[in-house]
């Protein structure tokens, strides 16, 4: 009798546990369309940029030099700031250059006193010599003393023009208009003559200023293509050079001012496999200073239509460079791609994709080959792009 009863109880609970399964069933469906960012490639005129470490140099860097040896008794300038041409530097002690000075003049008194007194014989012997009162060989001798006498006082002439010449290199000035540096001798110091200083300071010219690097011998040809395509001609026929060089300075801004290569070295260094390359840069706020270390940034060539994606773009395995394109049916496609120079944080192609096309960006790790995809388009904003 309780079997009886207990059967449709349990008849009735396996129906609802059908019934609920079956709804479950039903509410499940097939799993939403995974939204994937997607970047396109562009397509632009790209410039190739190259960055090279250079060294500052006064567009004129005279070295000033004590051309005789003495005591130094004067300092004249102030150390760091600006000099004119012809601005009294230093003063050695004349002293000694003045007694040298006095001795020549006292051999010069001295050499015309001879001078005039075989002068005074050779006109009392020739009027003699004409009417035989004297032999042929005195008025010869008289002649000889007189010319020796004369060309002892060219002689000793040549000898006080020295001595005051000497006397002058006690007073250094400045050759140029520049700045000068700190000075490398002090007041009391023997200066003249090794081992003391013998290039006392040196007087730069900073208004523009030289920068030197060195390029490798292949980036160097890539840049010799470009020189000849950025030169042209003046209305005189001479040759121009367009402002085309960067500097980033050694706290990472980037200098105002463009520069221009004005000297190609005639030989490549065959231990370094590298040439040097003189470039000029105006500096009219007097920036820069020699001894300074910047980057200097080459402009090395120019691709036309170039095909850029984002660095964060592409999967390297093996040295085989592919990305995951999504194609016009959302299905997303592995590519490989073949990569040409980085742009900052961007990438240069040079095959294996085509302007417009759709390329997963942020999501490498969550797609496959032959997944469906609900692409979404953003733009890359490049932060890091080398500018002109």
């Amino acid at each position: 009798m309780k079997f009886t009863l207990l059967f449709p109880k349990f008849s009735l609970l396996i129906a609802i546990v059908f019934t609920v399964a079956s709804c479950a069933e039903k509410k499940q469906g097939p799993p939403p369309t995974p939204e994937i960012t997607v970047v396109e490639v562009i397509q632009k005129d790209v410039p190739i940029y190259r960055q090279f470490v250079g060294q500052v140099y006064g567009n004129a860097d005279i070295p000033i030099r004590a051309r005789v040896a003495g005591f130094l008794e004067g300092i004249h300038f102030d150390e760091g700031f600006k000099v004119k041409k012809g601005q009294l530097l230093y003063s050695i002690d004349p002293s000694e250059y003045d007694s040298k000075v006095a001795t020549q003049e006292g051999y010069l008194a001295e050499a015309n006193t001879s001078l005039a007194k075989t002068k005074s014989d050779l006109d009392r012997i020739e009027p003699l010599a004409k009417i035989n009162a004297v032999s042929q060989s005195d008025l010869d001798a008289a002649r000889a003393n007189y010319n020796a006498a004369l060309a002892y006082v060219d002689a000793m002439e040549a000898n006080l023009t020295f001595a005051k010449i000497n006397l002058g290199y006690c007073w250094i000035k400045s050759p140029l208009n520049g700045i000068i540096g700190d000075t490398e001798a002090r007041v009391g110091e023997f200066v003249g003559q090794n081992p003391n200083p013998v290039i006392l300071n040196t007087v730069s010219i900073t208004d523009s200023v030289r920068v030197e690097f060195y390029l490798a011998e292949a980036e160097y040809i890539r840049l010799a293509r470009v020189l000849k395509q950025i030169r042209g001609l003046n209305e005189g026929g001479k040759a121009k050079r367009v402002p085309n060089l960067g500097l980033i300075l050694a706290d990472g801004s980037t200098f105002k001012y463009k520069g221009i290569i004005n000297f190609v070295n005639r030989e490549v260094d065959p231990e370094t496999g590298s040439i040097l390359i003189q470039s000029t840069f105006p500096n009219p706020d007097f920036l820069l200073k020699p001894g300074q270390y910047a980057k200097v940034v080459v402009k090395i060539q120019e691709v036309k239509d170039g095909l850029l994606i984002p660095q964060r773009c592409v999967m390297e395995l093996q040295n085989q460079y592919s990305v995951y394109v999504v194609g016009s049916d959302n299905k997303v496609e592995s590519r490989q791609i073949d990569p040409g120079d980085t742009i900052g944080d961007m990438l240069l192609v040079k095959d294996g994709l085509k302007p417009g096309d759709k390329v997963v960006i942020d999501a490498l790790q969550k797609v496959s080959s032959g997944m469906v995809v609900n692409p979404k388009v953003t733009e890359f904003k490049s932060q890091t792009n080398v500018k002109e």
